[in-house]
């Protein structure tokens, strides 16, 4: 079986930290990977809060996911803290990506959690259709 293959970025400008509960484990004892896409949306919501925008006013626009690609690099397990990296890039006419490396730090250094890149689409809801990417926050996508 082929695997999505994902690339660490060489930089990500935003760190925060989250702890695996309890509820977000799986049948096999450790984080699911449909919580691991809401530990992903917590860290976002964060990383727009850095900038002072949120999902609904994002310099000017509202976001909508269009995409969401994860590759496991190890496990996660209640109680364990874990950091998220956060950049964005690949602007477009009307989107951008977000690059997560999720990894577990530890006295021997960080163990590998995860990769995870989600396109955002810049989204009207009022109207339901897609608007332009704000210059401020293409801005951002190139720093």
């Amino acid at each position: 079986m082929a695997r999505l293959k994902l690339t660490p970025r060489p930089v990500y400008g935003f760190r925060t930290e989250l702890t695996v509960r309890t509820t977000d484990l799986n049948y096999g004892g450790h984080l699911g990977n449909d919580r691991m896409l809401s530990l992903v949306q917590e860290a976002r919501v964060a990383w727009l809060a850095s900038h002072r925008w949120s999902e609904l006013d994002c310099a000017g626009t509202s976001l909508i996911m269009g995409d969401a690609a994860l590759v496991y690099q190890g496990e996660a397990f209640a109680g364990d803290r874990l950091l998220f990296e956060v950049g964005a890039g690949d602007a477009t006419r009307s989107g951008f990506r977000l690059f997560f490396r999720v990894t577990r730090p530890g006295p021997g250094g960080p163990a590998p959690v995860a990769l995870v890149e989600v396109g955002l689409v810049c989204f009207d809801y009022d109207k339901r259709r897609i608007t332009a990417l704000p210059t401020e926050l293409a801005a951002v996508c190139h720093e």
